[in-house]
Parts: structure tokens; sequence; C-alpha cells
């Protein structure tokens, strides 16, 4: 199982070191977004909204919003000093408490707490004094970069950290709208919908209750694969390494050589060197021709 953090935690003077592991995981069935045209992937840019151009990861910087296009800009060596100034810290389970006393809406990821290097009996001195009290630890932890308040608690002899929200981080019930201030059912209403609650009454299994909509949309796309319902991205043309080297070639022969204009050019302002041509028997000249004298 992949290790997502080490550190340690302590309530009082014992020190544990742990390892923290996600106790779930997301079966989500990812769908990619296609071109309809092509059936080629998306691609995503991060556009500026002024340059409209795009930017690269080593031109971005981190800010805060502090009021309509306004802003406070965090380098990013001041936020990685701040990160390693908090969780170089040992976590300190701060409070126990009983856990009926939490109400669910507080909790919000789950994680396994296994022991590191030297860390085993400790581990397990923790483990056995939650159960016997039964209570939960409240400790605080920094998880990327953000501090979360955590609850420490035994499942399946395994301990387990369970990050809560803030109380200003849960929204009050009190601002959902329409909400009924008064219970307005009668006797036998309340008596029949109590019925029913006992008839379905029973204990709980999670094994039973599956993800009936992740299993179709599996079955679907297996149908549809199976079937040869499928579709092949297209791709760009990309010129293999020999005919870009005779594309090269041929343009370097194409640039030396010589066009009609410039040769004509050339030989209009280039003298004219002829070779001495060998010595031949000159021709005879006819002798001049008597002309009568007229009487």
């Amino acid at each position: 199982m992949h290790t997502m953090w080490k550190g340690s935690i302590s309530f009082g003077l014992v020190n544990i070191p742990i390892k923290l592991h996600t106790a779930t995981e997301d079966k989500d069935i990812k769908l990619r977004t296609l071109h309809n045209k092509c059936h080629a992937p998306i691609k995503y840019e991060k556009i500026c909204t002024v340059c409209e151009e795009e930017v690269k990861p080593e031109d971005i910087v981190k800010a805060y919003e502090y009021t309509k296009g306004k802003f406070v800009v965090l380098d990013h060596e001041e936020l990685e000093k701040l990160r390693k100034e908090n969780e170089e810290k040992a976590v300190e389970i701060i409070d126990f408490v009983k856990i009926e006393e939490i109400d669910p809406i507080y909790f919000d990821r789950t994680y396994y707490m296994s022991p590191n290097e030297g860390g085993s009996k400790a581990y397990s001195l923790l483990r056995k004094a939650l159960q016997e009290s039964q209570k939960v630890g409240l400790a605080k932890i920094i998880i990327r970069s953000k501090e979360q308040l955590a609850v420490i608690r035994v499942y399946e002899n395994t301990l387990v950290m369970e990050t809560i929200h803030y109380p200003d981080e849960v929204r009050k019930a009190g601002d959902v709208p329409n909400v009924p201030a008064e219970n307005k059912v009668t006797e036998r209403e309340l008596e029949t919908a109590i019925l029913l609650i006992d008839q379905l009454t029973t204990t709980f299994e999670p094994e039973k209750y599956t993800d009936e909509y992740r299993t179709a949309l599996l079955e679907l796309i297996e149908s549809k694969r199976t079937g040869q319902e499928t579709v092949t991205s297209a791709t760009k043309e990309v010129a293999s390494n020999v005919t870009d080297l005779m594309a090269a070639l041929q343009a370097s022969i194409d640039r030396t050589k010589p066009n009609k204009t410039t040769t004509s050019a050339l030989k209009a302002t280039k003298p004219e060197i002829t070779k001495p041509k060998k010595a031949t028997a000159a021709p005879r000249k006819k002798a001049p021709s008597k002309v009568k004298k007229e009487a």
C-alpha cells in the first residue's frame, strides 16, 4: 500500500512514528472527451485572459484575490517554507472524546495508519487504550499544505485517521431554504412511517450495496467493445526521419541550382574567354576579273 505521509503521533510523552495510507479509492469511471469530427482527444490549455497566449508552467504564480481584480502574489519559496515549517511538527493528540459526539457531517477523508520503524509497541498501546476507553483522539495534521483537524480511532484492529472539517467549513443548516419549521403530520401518518422503518431495519452489511450505475456503465462499455462499436482516434501525420532527410537534401539541391535569370545575368556581366583555335590554311583569294573598258 502506497505511503502518502510520514511523521509521528504523540499523546502526553508517548511518541508514535507512523505512516499514512489512503484508505479509500475513487472508482468512478473516467470518460474522455473527444472531437466528434475525428474522435481525437480534446486538449485543454492554460490561456492568459489578457495576453491570449498559452502560459507555461514556469510562468504561473499563486495569488490570493482579496477583492475583485486585486491580488496578493505568494512566491513558491514562501509557500514551500511555510509548508515545511508546519509539516515537520509532530501530530499531537489534543483531546479525547466520544465519537458519538461528532456528527457525520464533519467527516471528510479516511487514512490507514501503520507504525513506522520502532513504533510498533507505542502503536499497540494507543490502539488498546482507545479500545478500552471507547474514545477517539482529536489531533491536528498538515496534509497537502492544509492544516487538518483529525479523528484517530480503531477500525478492524488498525488505527485510522479521519480528517474532519472545521466548524466554519460546515455551512449553517438554518440557511437551507424552504425547510418547514413545524412538523405538520398526523399521529396515524407518523405511526405508519415508523412501522415502515421497523420493517426495513436490518444490520448494516456494506458488501450487499453496490454501485448499480457504475456496473451498468461498465457492461455497456464492454458490450460496445466486444461488438466492435469502437472508434480510432485520428492522429497527425508525422514524417519519418528518412522522409525528412530526403526533403532536406532535395531542398539543399534546389537551393544550389542557379535559376535562369541569374544565369543570364552572369553571362551578360562575365567576359567571355575563348580558347585559341588551331591554325588552318587561309582560303585562296580569287583573282579579280578584268573589266572591259567602254569604247
